[in-house]
């Protein structure tokens, strides 16, 4: 599951970097490299969204903790 995580997490970033360009900057990544609503850029918009949903699941897991 640590590959899910980091890739989630990964996702996770790239939509905040992403929202924070649109915010500051009036640029949409994804729309630049991908297309404006493309079928492509779809299935990125919801793989970061699916993986925004994932993460709130962080909040509330135990395993990072140290064994001894």
């Amino acid at each position: 599951m640590r590959a899910l995580d980091i890739t989630a997490l990964l996702l996770v970033i790239i939509g905040a970097v992403n929202w924070g360009l649109i915010g500051f900057f009036q640029f949409d990544l994804v729309a630049a490299l991908f297309g404006t609503m493309t079928a492509f850029s779809r299935v990125i918009y919801a793989l970061v969204g699916i993986a925004g949903l994932y993460a709130i699941s962080f909040f509330s897991k135990e395993r990072y903790h140290d064994v001894e």
